[in-house]
């Protein structure tokens, strides 16, 4: 059985860590690259770093910073935010980063997950999913939840699958923020459908809900709230898997 992951997850805007509720109302809570190297001190097993309100203009500055906390951290760093073509993900990858998550861009051409896995190979590209619940199941939706794609979720993560995605990180938007624990029916539904790994995303609250989902069978659990508020540590997510007797890294 593969061991499983714990990701903080650092929303970046303005160059700052922040937090909010289903993308919106967003909090300041610190420095990305302190943040970094305090949650890789307390034995992260990788780093997910979403820049959410991405612009060209603030290009550069990513790309710094980026570099900065790959010279500085030890785990593996997966980066996002505005990757909308394949020389984006070229620029990450050389400032350091291990991943790069594709979010909105896929959406709009999914041959870019194609165009992408053939030159860097499939094991740095993932491709994020917002998915929303609707009447009939979940909807892949894009530009931070602000646009309707009327995309069957699950539909496109097979999709992105085939196209040469290594991973899949989906958020269930109803969730994220609100500390109301996983869309676990979410997550069930993509392990059945696809084979690669899965990180879940949206709504821990405590280390028990972390657990819950990592019990279902995904490969890692992502989560920013419990840990930007100092509620809970890496460590102490960890040891409450463990006690669940989950595989842990």
């Amino acid at each position: 059985m593969l061991r499983r992951r714990i990701i903080p997850c650092l929303d970046v805007s303005g160059g700052r860590v922040v937090k909010g509720v289903e993308f919106v109302n967003l909090r300041d809570c610190g420095e990305p690259v302190d943040a970094a190297l305090r949650y890789a001190a307390q034995g992260a097993d990788e780093l997910c770093w979403l820049n959410i309100t991405a612009g060209e203009e603030a290009w550069d500055e990513l790309l710094t910073q980026v570099a900065d906390a790959g010279t500085r951290i030890d785990v593996p760093l997966t980066v996002g935010g505005g990757v909308s073509d394949e020389p984006h993900v070229r620029d990450l990858l050389g400032a350091g980063a291990d991943k790069v998550s594709i979010n909105s861009a896929a959406l709009d051409r999914p041959g870019l997950v194609t165009e992408c896995a053939e030159r860097h190979g499939s094991q740095c590209i993932v491709v994020a999913i917002d998915a929303r619940r609707t009447a009939s199941g979940w909807e892949a939706v894009a530009s931070g939840g602000r646009r309707t794609t009327g995309r069957d979720a699950v539909e496109w993560a097979q999709e992105a699958v085939e196209r040469g995605a290594g991973e899949l990180l989906v958020t269930s938007m109803d969730s994220d923020g609100t500390q109301r624990g996983y869309a676990l029916d979410l997550y069930e539904r993509l392990l059945a459908a696809v084979d690669v790994p899965i990180i879940a995303s949206g709504g821990a609250s405590s280390p028990e809900d972390i657990a819950d989902v990592l019990a279902l069978g995904v490969s890692a659990a992502l989560a920013a709230s419990i840990f930007h508020d100092g509620l809970h540590t890496v460590e102490e997510v960890k040891q409450t898997c463990r006690k669940r007797n989950l595989p842990m890294r």
